[in-house]
């Protein structure tokens, strides 16, 4: 039952199911190859295969990757790339090269140890058996014909300037004198080479002088509790960027809150027999739990259904108005004449015109993301009585962005954002892509109640559309804040605006919204850095929470497993580039390598020796070559942590905590201070040292993981009594516990996830916990006699006569009540044909049987 989409993870279960288990070594190939080899392997396909580049040309963007794996091979001196005889890592390796170098007249002559490398791996039977089936000569005509329909891949190296900007291999590069010279003073100067940390005025304000970051993640709907790719596509990667921000001493503010107007909230009142209200208020407490046991860091967190968003909104709307940005128009729209009312985009569901997938949304398709106008649909439904609407007429308000004034700031804007500011590539390309296909007329009013109202005559029954509406909420969020809202909202030349979100919502954000503040021409501050993720899915499907499927967040405090391990893995796999997919296996593998095997075994080592061989205190130390060394590369990691994360390449940064963790263990396993502990003088001053080095690299640990896991890092800080101003980010690895400083009881930071755990926890999300019943109104009528079905039925008609009653108790509108009734109707149906009796029921009042 098991579904495997990559050949790395495929590999990899053969060999363990051949009882093969991967070491380390073996993982951080597998990680490696997956992380570095593949995009780099893809840019050389494409420059072969499409640009016909024959040669050294043709494996340029290569010659990294080869070159490390000739290194590494030759100083390990062994056969294979983990050991002396070949493992999952070499086939994996071997396999993702050889399309490009089965010709292997392009491998440069110098790399000869990779040379024979390959050829033995090429030279075994399974290989040849699979390169023959698989790749000669025909799958390299798939690849082309794949190839040719994408972008030409563009590597790190290529775009220093973008929002990936180039790398380097700092662990693994050869040292310049320079490089290791300076760490060395640095070191020297302690705790006073460090920043002193600084906190702002309550509430934060901006500050002449200061680098003002004002940080925006995604207003969640109300009407739904968050997944876990819902967490990590906005609230998380914003939070561990606040951190971060906050611990460069940047004065940053970070709000959020819950988007509650619209129609996906009327939808959710009449689905739980609430008021609208109600809802917001329900589920508003959810989202701020589920966000505070993750540890959200938010400044304020608020909502849309305030005074405030009203005020705002209207003056906005005002101000477009006045310049001429607003017309007026006839729309054709979906009415249901059973419902008697023009439906708004969330009552609709139909096929999608552009992919066909058949439960498109009518603003939006859930699977090729395309925005949908609801008349596009084809077989179209009414949602509330599943009737077949009609088009029909009626008035409403759009933003003129194709208006030439409206556009001719836009343009130049974005040029200027682009420019100076981060924008990940898909915000760039799918901004682009709105431009290039011109820009129309945007309705910002809906035909609903529960809204800001429109303060025009003539639109009194209308309300803005949530998408013209939602973004708004950032500014009202932040005026429940404080009220000097204005000087971070109207203040463009002291503060920086970082807005984070999922794909799906960057036009929105990138066009819709700034045109809306460009045309209200108030002195707007806009976005500088917009920052969007690709999906995470969850195993090999998506999250459903009607089906029961997936991880959500009122849910993972209930698996036993710390947030700070959900926070750990989720920005982990992080999507930054390209989709990425939760899977518990893997949970397990990073959380038991990673966390426990290399982070916290290291820092937990580090503080032991210091403990056990040293009373508590931190020894003397006495710097050797290699010493400084360590401390070079370690200074380079910080450093590239550093230009990873002021990019918001979050993902990629986190890499480098664990980068300077496995130079740790490597530095205690090499000199072995538990030996020379019990030697001479000389001996035992060498442990010194490298207990000494060991416990500080822990303390400049326990501040660079602070923003991805800051439980861990207060229990870090708590353990080796780390003082409160070293809790600040410098961009040099210095001495913050110099000798005789005494460290607090050290004790493990992580526990082992075990197979049995997990795969609980698998079958738990997988689906398994919620058994579908049989939607009302299905074509094929149940078989009578089933006593489960019949239950189930009977507790279902239960229930909804309750919820029936209660919406007839309530205030809410009578068509949606009829809506119910007619639910109501269906399962008293049902229940008859599974009883095997006549399906007959009463008929609704005002309702004539054919």
């Amino acid at each position: 039952g098991t579904v495997l989409f990559s050949p790395n993870a495929i590999c990899q279960y053969f060999f363990l199911v051949s009882g093969e288990e991967p070491t380390d070594l073996t993982n951080q190939w597998l990680e490696w190859e997956a992380t570095e080899l593949q995009p780099a392997v893809l840019a050389a396909l494409y420059a072969q295969l499409v640009q016909g580049k024959k040669g050294a040309e043709a494996v340029g963007a290569l010659v990294k990757s080869l070159t490390y794996i000739d290194q590494s091979l030759s100083r390990r001196g062994t056969a294979y790339l983990a050991r002396d005889v070949k493992s999952v890592a070499d086939v994996v390796v071997w396999g993702a090269l050889f399309p490009v170098l089965q010709d292997e007249s392009s491998l440069p002559d110098e790399l000869k140890v990779l040379r024979t490398w390959f050829q033995s791996m090429s030279l075994l039977e399974a290989c040849r058996k699979a390169a023959d089936s698989v790749l000669v000569p025909k799958g390299l005509l798939e690849f082309k014909c794949y190839l040719q329909k994408q972008p030409p891949p563009c590597l790190a190296v290529e775009r220093p300037t973008s929002n990936e900007p180039e790398e380097e291999e700092a662990s693994e590069r050869a040292l310049t004198e320079e490089e290791v010279a300076a760490p060395g003073a640095a070191w020297a100067r302690g705790a006073a080479a460090l920043p002193k940390p600084w906190q702002p005025q309550k509430p934060v304000l901006p500050v002449e002088g200061m680098r003002n970051v004002l940080i925006t993640s995604a207003l969640p709907y109300v009407n739904n509790v968050p997944h876990l790719g819902n967490i990590i596509g906005c609230v998380l990667s914003a939070d561990t960027f606040a951190r971060y921000c906050r611990l460069r001493n940047w004065n940053t503010l970070y709000v959020c809150g819950t988007d509650e107007y619209g129609t996906a909230t009327e939808t959710k009142a009449v689905e739980e027999g609430l008021t609208p209200q109600e809802i917001c208020d329900k589920y508003n407490a959810i989202h701020a739990d589920i966000y505070r046991w993750f540890n959200i860091s938010f400044d304020y967190f608020g909502r849309t259904t305030t005074p405030h968003q009203t005020t705002i909104a209207q003056d906005i709307f005002q101000r477009l108005l006045a310049h001429g940005f607003l017309l007026q128009d006839t729309v054709e729209q979906l009415r249901c004449e059973g419902c008697q009312r023009f439906l708004a985009d969330r009552f609709v569901e139909g096929t999608c015109p552009f992919c066909s997938y058949e439960e498109a949304r009518g603003d939006q398709c859930d699977k090729c993301g395309k925005l949908i106008n609801a008349v596009e649909l084809k077989r179209p439904q009414c949602k509330i009585c599943r009737g077949i609407p009609v088009v029909k007429p009626t008035q409403h308000l759009f933003l003129d962005l194709p208006k030439a004034s409206l556009e001719e700031q836009l343009e130049p804007w974005l040029e200027q954002s682009w420019t100076k500011g981060d924008w990940t590539a898909n915000a760039r390309y799918i901004t682009r892509s709105w431009i290039r296909d011109g820009l129309k007329p945007r309705c910002i009013t809906r035909d609903l109640k529960w809204g800001t109202p429109v303060p025009l005559d003539g639109f009194c029954d209308k309300v803005f559309y949530v998408w013209f509406d939602a973004p708004i909420g950032y500014l009202s969020i932040t005026a429940n804040y404080t009220d000097q809202w204005e000087r971070w909202w109207k203040n463009p030349q002291q503060v920086e605006l970082y807005n984070f979100m999922a794909k799906d919502n960057v036009p929105f954000h990138s066009v819709i919204f700034p045109c809306s503040l460009l045309g209200a021409d108030d002195n707007y501050t806009l976005v500088n850095h917009l920052i969007a993720t690709e999906y995470l899915n969850y195993e090999d499907g998506k999250f459903s929470k009607s089906r029961g499927v997936g991880v959500f967040g009122d849910m993972a405090k209930d698996t036993g497993i710390p947030a700070d391990i959900w926070r750990f893995y989720l920005l982990y796999l992080r999507p930054e580039g390209q989709d990425s997919a939760f899977s518990w296996s893997d949970l397990m593998l990073k959380n038991n390598s990673e966390l426990l095997n290399n982070l916290g075994n290291f820092i937990n080592r580090a503080g032991m020796f210091v403990c056990k061989f040293f009373g508590g205190t931190v020894p003397d130390m006495v710097l050797t070559p290699d010493d400084k060394r360590l401390l070079a590369r370690v200074t380079l990691e910080l450093r590239q942590y550093h230009q990873l994360l002021e990019k918001v390449r979050i993902r990629d940064a986190l890499r480098c905590i664990l980068s300077i963790s496995r130079h740790g263990n490597q530095y205690i396993q090499v000199n072995e201070p538990w030996k020379r502990i019990k030697g001479e003088e000389e001996d035992r001053q060498r442990a010194g040292t490298v207990t000494g080095i060991a416990v500080n690299m822990a303390s400049l640990l326990a501040v660079m993981v602070q923003p991805y896991m800051p439980s861990i890092s207060v229990a870090i800080q708590a353990q080796l009594c780390i003082p409160p101003d070293c809790f600040v980010l410098g961009h040099d690895f210095t001495c913050t516990l110099p000798p005789g400083h005494r460290v607090g009881t050290v004790s493990p930071l992580f526990q082992k996830l075990e197979h049995d755990q997990v795969e609980a926890l698998r079958k738990q999300f997988g689906g398994g916990q919620v058994r579908s019943l049989p939607a009302p109104a299905s074509g094929t009528p149940p078989a009578p006699g089933d006593p489960q079905l019949i239950q189930e039925l009977m507790e279902q008609e239960a229930k909804q006569g309750t919820h029936v009653r209660q919406l007839k108790a309530s205030k809410v509108e009578k068509v949606l009540v009829d809506a119910e009734v007619a639910k109501l109707l269906e399962l008293k149906k049902q229940l008859a044909l599974a009883e095997g009796k006549s399906p007959e029921v009463p008929v609704p009042k005002g309702k004539r049987k054919k």
